[in-house]
């Protein structure tokens, strides 16, 4: 029978969220509890506040831009299947890529990984990461360990090298270029699931 599968009567549409994300039974139920262990009113969908009582995130600088991740288009709530589908851009990476070039480019590719981060950045959501938006993550991510000039250097340094079209400022494509080289397999994968 396996550890999980008391909770596969309780998942509404399990095989379809099997599908959509590519999590197997067992992570989906893993999830489920983990879900279940934040909804705190016990009403089958979670609030900005569950998600600001997990300590990781309490602490985290970006904590709240994470949180707000969770939460698109303004809504107050996310229930399960939308909690597994957003997590799902963190499942590691295939092996195998599907041979149909008009199939959907899988929910955890790393452009969908490299968009979630772009968008950490992209609070005005104009598809492009400001000066500004750089100085606040990195001063949030910083702050006590660079001065100010240091991070005005940083800032500068990284715009110049990154922003191929001058226009002073870093689209999703210039993003993706000058991580290139970088293991987002690694850094954007939820660990239980190796």
């Amino acid at each position: 029978m396996g550890l999980y599968s008391s909770h596969h009567p309780k998942i509404e549409n399990l095989p379809e969220i099997m599908q959509e994300t590519g999590f197997s039974k067992s992570h989906i139920c893993r999830l489920y509890d983990r879900f279940e262990a934040l909804d705190q009113s016990n009403t089958g969908k979670l609030s900005r506040s569950d998600f600001q009582r997990i300590g990781a995130l309490a602490v985290n600088p970006l904590g709240e831009r994470i949180i707000n991740a969770f939460f698109p288009d303004g809504k107050d709530t996310l229930d399960f299947r939308s909690f597994v589908c957003i997590l799902a851009c963190f499942r590691p990476i295939g092996k195998v890529k599907s041979s149909d070039p008009q199939a959907p480019e899988p929910i955890n590719s790393r452009d969908n990984k490299l968009q979630f981060a772009f968008e950490l950045y992209d609070q005005d959501k104009d598809g492009k990461i400001s000066r500004d938006e750089l100085y606040q993550v990195l001063f949030m991510m910083m702050e006590a360990e660079v001065t100010e000039d240091q991070l005005d250097s940083i800032i500068d340094r990284t715009i110049q090298e990154a922003d191929l079209d001058g226009d002073g400022a870093i689209s999703f494509e210039e993003f993706r270029k000058s991580l290139e080289n970088v293991n987002v397999e690694h850094k954007m994968s939820i660990r239980f699931l190796r």
